[in-house]
């Protein structure tokens, strides 16, 4: 009795290979991109946060796409809403 056929023994490699790259590559990928949509959804007044260029600032405005960030007194710049790399939280 042969439990599995020479034709699935030819596919398993390829089986695994995708297996492999689904939890090496898109699952992690897939949590990051959550991770960064849920900061980017709950950002609001006063959080403290880094734009992708680098540039600290606090908010102080936020429509659906953009965010003005006060980054010194009287200075105010408005970014794209996806330029904001990180909010810093109070221990940073």
């Amino acid at each position: 009795m042969e439990f599995l056929s020479p034709e699935i023994m030819q596919w398993a490699p390829f089986v695994i290979m995708i297996v492999i790259f689904y939890f090496l590559f898109y699952r992690p990928q897939k949590n990051e991109q959550k991770k960064r949509a849920d900061m980017l959804g709950n950002l609001k007044k006063g959080d403290r946060v880094v734009t992708i260029g680098g540039l600290h600032g606090t908010i102080i405005a936020f429509s659906d796409d953009t965010v003005t960030i006060k980054v010194a007194e009287k200075v105010e710049l408005d970014f794209n809403r996806s330029a904001v790399a990180s909010v810093k939280t109070k221990a940073e």
